[in-house]
């Protein structure tokens, strides 16, 4: 029986609204409509014959196998993250200051800091 991966474009769209638990946070960090959002993850539950939210009427939360699913595909991001940076040959290290607006820190670079962090360690 062929594996049902689902469209690898979809898990970012995925595990951002795991972690926000909202389709329209995930939105905003991805720069996308909350629309293409909750197509990509309808796309992935269909794809494996899974429900992965629960939605409600301004709501959403993570089923038991939605819980699991998001912490093994955020798992898998972040080492292809990390894959992607090791597989670099020009490794950077030292001290980064970044300057930005105050909505664009708190909308988009906050929520990825982290997992820059992760994936270059050598980077402060």
């Amino acid at each position: 029986m062929p594996r049902r991966l689902p469209p690898l474009t979809a898990l970012p769209a995925f595990e951002a609204a795991a972690r926000h638990l909202s389709f329209s946070k995930a939105a905003g960090e991805l720069n996308v409509t909350h629309g293409a959002v909750s197509r990509a993850i309808r796309n992935i539950e269909d794809r494996l014959g899974i429900q992965l939210f629960d939605r409600g009427t301004r709501s959403v939360r993570l089923t038991l196998v939605g819980a699991a699913y998001a912490s093994e595909v955020r798992k898998a991001l972040d080492q292809i993250a990390a894959a992607t940076i090791a597989a670099t040959p020009d490794r950077t290290t030292g001290i980064l200051n970044v300057s930005t607006s105050d909505g664009f820190a708190g909308r988009w670079l906050v929520p990825r800091l982290h997992r820059f962090h992760r994936a270059n360690t050598d980077i402060d």
